[in-house]
């Protein structure tokens, strides 16, 4: 495997983001060492970058925007975007420009790159649900449904300790009313009874 070989088979399946084991899958018969050994020198050269630990780009990459919902995937998994990224890209909050926020059964972590800011909430594995894949700049993202970033929303909010006012936060009620709310106060149980009822709250203000 050469850096031609390699660029053309990640450009042919659009990972635009790549790992040693997205390596691994495509040219199997290379020895592991043979591969951190390629990257390292091409490293040196400049022909690719890297966002973070085991985490490259080409340095040289074809005039692709690469969405940073689906960078924000592919940094620190498993992942979905969720909270306040979710709610923006569902129109259900205004939009903002604080970085990408998700979901993970990792540890909390931020991440600063040339794409931006990207944070990350912990939360229990049964909690790890409720989310979808969706097509955004010829790449695949996992993103919470609408009922799920809502749900987060007002859970990670009042685990912070922070009093939640409705109109503060601009909700959509329009887009709120035709949410699946079975949907998502079956999402809220998994957490706990206080997002329950923040959460009826909630479906009750979008009726006003």
């Amino acid at each position: 495997m050469n850096y031609l070989e390699l660029s053309h088979a990640l450009r042919k399946y659009k990972i635009h983001l790549f790992t040693l084991e997205d390596v691994k899958n495509l040219f199997s018969n290379e020895k592991a060492k043979a591969i951190k050994n390629n990257l390292a020198r091409w490293l040196t050269r400049g022909y690719v970058s890297r966002l973070r630990r085991n985490l490259y780009e080409f340095a040289d990459k074809e005039e692709t925007k690469i969405s940073d919902l689906y960078v924000a995937n592919r940094l620190y998994g498993p992942s979905y975007v969720s909270l306040e990224t979710a709610l923006s890209f569902y129109s259900i909050i205004p939009d903002i420009a604080a970085g990408v926020t998700s979901v993970t059964t990792g540890p909390t972590r931020t991440f600063r790159n040339k794409y931006g800011a990207f944070f990350y909430r912990t939360c229990r594995k049964k909690a790890f649900t409720g989310y979808r894949i969706i097509a955004s700049e010829g790449s695949r993202i996992y993103i919470a449904d609408k009922e799920k970033a809502l749900v987060d929303f007002l859970y990670y909010r009042l685990r912070s300790g922070s009093y939640i006012d409705f109109d503060e936060e601009r909700f959509n009620k329009k887009i709120l009313r035709a949410i699946h709310w079975k949907k998502a106060l079956k999402y809220a149980k998994v957490f706990n009874n206080k997002t329950l009822i923040v959460l009826k709250e909630c479906k009750e203000y979008t009726l006003c």
